[in-house]
């Protein structure tokens, strides 16, 4: 992670979100010294977000607590593909 002052920032903005977006590097924005807000891409934050959500799923089916989803086939129905 790369680390730069608010300040510092303020004239790179566009050359830094491009790094975060195209390069998936995540960029913390410092002020005075402590990180007050992070550039990351939103292939990212999507990626945690599906991460989060796979850990959701394994964690509700070791306990037993799933509800009860809908087939493929009734999906399929639903979008008019069977």
């Amino acid at each position: 992670m790369t680390e730069i002052a608010i300040s510092a920032a303020r004239s790179q903005l566009g050359d830094l979100v491009r790094r975060a977006a195209h390069s998936r590097e995540t960029i913390a924005l410092t002020d005075h010294g402590h990180v007050a807000a992070l550039l990351v891409s939103p292939q990212v934050i999507e990626d945690f977000e599906d991460a989060l959500a796979l850990a959701e799923y394994e964690r509700r089916k070791a306990e037993g607590t799933l509800e009860a989803g809908t087939s493929h086939e009734e999906v399929g129905r639903m979008l008019g593909m069977r």
